[in-house]
């Protein structure tokens, strides 16, 4: 509330002085003759009768008057007000809403920051409360003739509510809204809002972006509509601002817990480096280590690490402290543990920042990074100038947080390949009979396997073959098209054009039984499969009529090859292969037909707190596949067919840079919408003044009229 608000709301203390004037107001007393008062020596009077309120009627009359007053003095000054939608000639909206449900939405104000840092709690409401407020102020804006939809931005991007006419669905539908730990897809979340307000009926179609901007992508194009599809982002507000520190990764290796914990700037700081990469090891006490940021971090960013610690908790007990360099960006820090202490501990940052949610984060020994095993043969697979075959070449450079495993063969053994959750095969000349049951059965306990055929997999010597990987016998013959056809490439995203002319010198070619009971990924120009998935078992085989040697086509030197190295890796990393994955990602059980999945809720000192705190997860059957998706980070169990195992959720790196994306002038447009009066009492207040000046006037005159008449009775 403003200064001058409540200095017209302050009027409202002259309700005092009517009360004044009536204690105050002398009448003349009434005197009435007592003859043998006569007789009595006059004596002055030792006290005086207090004044009492006479007529309570006027007097409540008046003081209600003086309040009403103070009241329309101050309603023009209230800011009662609602987010809403400007009307074309009040023509119907076709309005899709998005909500970022990220984790930068938990950040609060500046203030409830500051008081994050002191240890003291805040009521202020997050970014994502207020946003939701927004939403449903909206919401309840929409007139009957209106469509709504609601998308989230919480990566991966996904529908609430597809557009209808049922006002009604979509207060239902913002209800069930929660916040999450994901990432922010703002530009996925667009894409879909577009999608869903395309062919509607309504002429206005608008998008309204209720987000704090901080996608991890500040130098992205702003963010504006398009000709047939406004977009506006009303809320400046919520646009993010602070800093941050979070954990994102902790694992434990023996007697060792590694760390990894990032900070980053939030848009007042200067536009340098993102991360900057250090490794720093040390005790339950030891100092920070001279230089271990890398020279570039700016100390605008410093803030948010400056004074605060890493402790390693059990219990009570800290096990291990380490101080964070002021200049921290990004750094991996490793504490020494002592002999005996739990399997689960947490790992917590002291302090406070912009977002407390991810300061802190459980350790345990099933983290690790997720391992890829990749059989290539470097004298059939090289590139000119020199280094490792392109496919190692591709998977370090997507950088996407799993270790690369040369391997010589394929291992005969179930066992030796137990250690990898995906295995990549190039041009391989035929299996063994051994390897082909030892590659099949750790295909079925979840594996993923990717094969590319080539010369080499059609001239595979008597007794050596891929069933039942690939069942049928594998040809090569000269490709009768230049490449495949990016209608049936879906799967490879918006680089599936790419693959129209990759140049082959030749092809794999397959018998029809090869596509029995599996999925054409993507086809050639002329109908046959150039990319096949079969499922077996609990795991899945992918694999390629081409091989990757650049001497054979140009496959590996296309974006798309990217794309589905990537989209092999998350299917690695969604079977379980990794211990560990971001929140938002994909778990699929494939092959699985009891699964249950809880989040378990660990205290601050890192006990579970029982059954009561095991929060179950919906298993959703998506083409008769089994997944869920975790949106929060933390300690999950796992039940699978009666067996039982521990997984960790993590905070998305990316999420912790608070630097907003910039937004179009257009998408500011006062045209689009602003605040709007929730309601203006000025009327009505002014209506009781009239009503309550009446009955002053009526009551003043019926007591002016019994005074009279009480004088001539005496």
């Amino acid at each position: 509330m403003s200064f001058v608000t409540l200095g017209a709301l302050l009027v409202a203390l002259l309700v005092g002085a009517p009360v004044a004037a009536h204690l105050l107001r002398r009448r003349r007393a009434e005197e009435r003759p007592f003859p043998p008062a006569r007789l009595v020596p006059p004596t002055p009077p030792t006290a005086r009768r207090r004044s009492l309120l006479e007529d309570r009627a006027l007097f409540a009359t008046r003081a209600v008057s003086v309040i009403a007053l103070a009241v329309l003095g101050a309603t023009p000054l209230l800011r009662c007000s609602h987010l809403s939608l400007s009307r074309r000639a009040g023509a119907s909206v076709a309005l899709a809403i998005v909500v970022d449900d990220s984790l930068s939405m938990r950040a609060r104000p500046d203030g409830a920051e500051g008081a994050a840092r002191d240890g003291r709690s805040s009521d202020s409401p997050s970014r994502f409360e207020r946003a939701l407020t927004a939403a449903r102020e909206l919401a309840g804006g929409l007139a009957p003739g209106d469509a709504a939809a609601l998308v989230l931005a919480g990566a991966p991007a996904r529908v609430a509510l597809a557009s209808t006419t049922n006002l009604a669905a979509v207060g239902e539908a913002l209800d069930a809204v929660a916040p999450s730990d994901r990432a922010t897809d703002i530009d996925g979340a667009l894409a879909l809002a577009r999608d869903l307000l395309r062919g509607l009926p309504q002429s206005d179609k608008r998008i309204v972006l209720l987000s704090d901007l901080a996608d991890g992508t500040p130098g992205a194009p702003p963010i504006s509509g398009t000709p047939d599809i406004a977009t506006w982002v009303p809320l400046q507000e919520l646009e993010a601002t602070g800093e941050d520190c979070g954990i994102v990764r902790a694992d434990r290796s023996g007697q060792k817990a590694r760390v990894r914990v990032v900070c980053t700037a939030g848009s007042t700081a200067a536009r340098g480096p993102d991360i900057v990469v250090a490794q720093r090891d040390g005790g339950a006490d030891a100092p920070p280590a001279a230089g271990s940021a890398a020279t570039g971090a700016s100390a605008t960013g410093a803030s948010a690490a400056a004074g605060r610690s890493l402790e390693v908790r059990a219990g009570d007990a800290v096990l291990g402290k380490v101080a964070l360099d002021p200049a921290l960006r990004a750094e991996e820090l490793s504490i020494d543990l002592p002999a005996g202490t739990p399997e689960i501990l947490i790992a917590a940052l002291t302090g406070g920042d912009a977002i407390v949610e991810d300061d802190r984060a459980p350790i345990i020994s099933a983290g690790g990074p997720l391992s890829i095993a990749v059989v290539v043969d470097p004298a059939t697979t090289h590139v000119e100038t020199g280094g490792p075959p392109p496919l190692e070449q591709a998977l370090s450079a997507l950088d996407l947080d799993a270790q690369i495993r040369p391997l010589p063969s394929v291992p005969e053994h179930a066992d030796e390949l137990a250690a990898h959750a995906g295995l990549i095969v190039d041009d391989a000349p035929g299996f063994t009979p051994e390897v082909r049951r030892s590659l099949a059965a750790w295909v079925e306990r979840g594996g993923v396997a990717l094969l590319t055929l080539g010369q080499r997999a059609a001239a595979a010597p008597l007794g050596a073959g891929f069933e039942p990987l690939v069942p049928g016998v594998v040809r090569w013959s000269a490709s009768p098209v230049p490449g495949v056809d990016p209608a049936t490439a879906g799967w490879l995203g918006p680089s599936a054009p790419g693959l129209t002319d990759v140049a082959p010198r030749g092809r794999a070619t397959l018998g029809a039984e090869a596509s029995e009971g599996a999925e054409v990924l993507a086809r050639w120009a002329d109908g046959a499969p150039f990319l096949v998935r079969r499922p077996l078992g609990r795991g899945v085989v992918l694999f390629m009529t081409l091989p990757l040697s650049t001497e054979e086509s140009d496959v590996a030197l296309r974006p798309a090859f990217l794309s589905l190295l990537d989209g092999f890796v998350g299917a690695a990393r969604a079977r379980g292969g990794a211990r560990r994955l971001a929140a938002g990602e994909l778990w699929t059980f494939d092959g699985y037909h009891d699964v249950k999945v809880e989040r378990v809720r660990v205290d601050r000192d890192g006990a579970s707190q029982g059954s009561r705190s095991r929060e179950a997860l919906p298993v959703a059957e998506v083409e008769r596949r089994l997944r869920v998706s975790p949106p929060l980070a933390g300690l999950y169990e796992l039940t699978l067919d009666g067996e039982r195992s521990t997984r960790v959720v993590s905070v998305p790196e990316r999420e912790i840079d608070l630097r907003p994306r910039r937004v179009a002038e257009s998408a500011r447009a006062a045209e689009l919408g602003g605040m709007a009066a929730s309601i203006d009492g000025s009327p009505y207040v002014a209506l009781l003044l009239l009503l309550l000046l009446a009955v002053e006037l009526l009551l003043r005159s019926i007591g002016g009229r019994q005074e009279p008449a009480e004088g001539q009775a005496s």
